[in-house]
C-alpha cells in the first residue's frame, strides 16, 4: 500500500512539472490539425480517383492478359 500511495504522489509531482498549454495553443493546434487532415484527404481521394481510372483503363483495354 504504501507502494501505490508513493507512486501517486510522485505521480502528483510530474502533472505539476507539466507546462500546459493555454486554451489560445490548443484551438490553433486544433485548428492546423484539421485543415491538414482535410488538405490530406482530399490529396489521397485524388490519387485513389487517378488510380482507380488507370487500373479502370488497364484492365478494359485488355493489357492485363
Amino acid at each position: 500500500m504504501d507502494k501505490i500511495s508513493k507512486f501517486l504522489k510522485e505521480v502528483v509531482a510530474e502533472l505539476n512539472k507539466v507546462t500546459w498549454p493555454s486554451k489560445d495553443e490548443i484551438v490553433s493546434s486544433t485548428i492546423v490539425t484539421i485543415i491538414v487532415s482535410t488538405i490530406v484527404a482530399i490529396f489521397i481521394g485524388i490519387v485513389d480517383q487517378a488510380l482507380t481510372a488507370i487500373i479502370k483503363v488497364i484492365f478494359d483495354s485488355g493489357l492485363g492478359s
